[in-house]
């Protein structure tokens, strides 16, 4: 099987609290409504793809629980079960716990540290832990040897300042490709990776999800969304507006895995 060859995903319901999710900035958060039909549609597009998907409940407690990524990390050897950053997501990890355990057989704990899932980008040949503000050098560090233990090679690399997570400065379009914004258009953290710099009016497009043979990204992309596809990809737009209001994007949504 490739590398996104997902036959998993696990969601979470977001909660009504979601409205109150962490956001940078001033700004109004989403309404409750729209993020559940964004949500909704976001599930339905992993289904269509040939997923599994399962939709844990809502939990009222943490407004951003909808982002299942942040709190663990999994592949088909196994899960990892990571500690954000943000004190408020904190108790994330115990509500996802139970649910990895009843999944996989192998389920390891971050050991020290934070890291967001949302700093990690998997790639065939290995796994990137972007330090930032939610992701501290310990965590990354506990983090490697944890991968290491299932079998993965961990390594450690920069987010640019300013850039809340790793993650939302690029995204895999390929086994071979990476679409980034221009301040991670960096041969040393990539490697041998081919980049793709995103518009630089589109950043936020940059926070794309490559799913089987396609790549979800958000509908208010369009640039990026070409660029994409005159790669030789096959790309599906959902809309994405609400869930920028609380920093996100696709890739957070879900956990995704391949069961052979």
């Amino acid at each position: 099987m490739g590398a996104f060859d997902f036959t998993h995903a696990l969601l979470r319901s977001p909660a009504r609290s979601v409205t109150g999710g962490l956001r940078a900035g001033n700004h109004a958060g989403p309404a409750f409504e729209d993020v559940s039909r964004e949500h909704e549609t976001y599930a339905a597009a992993l289904g269509q793809l040939g997923m599994v998907v399962e939709i844990l409940p809502p939990l009222e407690a943490y407004p951003d629980s909808i982002f299942v990524e942040d709190p663990a990390l999994v592949f088909g050897e196994g899960a990892v079960l990571l500690n954000p950053g943000a004190p408020s997501r904190a108790g994330e990890v115990a509500e996802i716990a139970p649910e990895l355990e009843a999944r996989f057989e192998r389920v390891l704990r971050l050991s020290t540290g934070f890291v967001d899932g949302g700093d990690v980008l998997t790639t065939p040949d290995e796994v990137l832990i972007g330090l930032s503000a939610r992701t501290d050098r310990t965590g990354a560090e506990a983090l490697v040897d944890a991968l290491a233990t299932l079998g993965r090679k961990g390594r450690i690399v920069a987010t640019p300042p300013g850039v809340l997570h790793f993650k939302t400065g690029c995204g895999m379009i390929d086994e071979e490709t990476v679409a980034v914004i221009g301040a991670l258009d960096d041969p040393e953290v990539f490697g041998s990776l081919r980049r793709i710099v995103i518009p630089a009016d589109e950043v936020a497009g940059a926070n794309l999800l490559r799913v089987r043979d396609s790549v979800l990204i958000g509908e208010t992309f369009p640039r990026t969304r070409e660029l994409v596809e005159r790669h030789g990809v096959k790309t599906i737009a959902l809309p994405v507006s609400e869930i920028g209001k609380i920093d996100a994007g696709l890739s957070c949504m879900s956990l995704r895995w391949q069961v052979q």
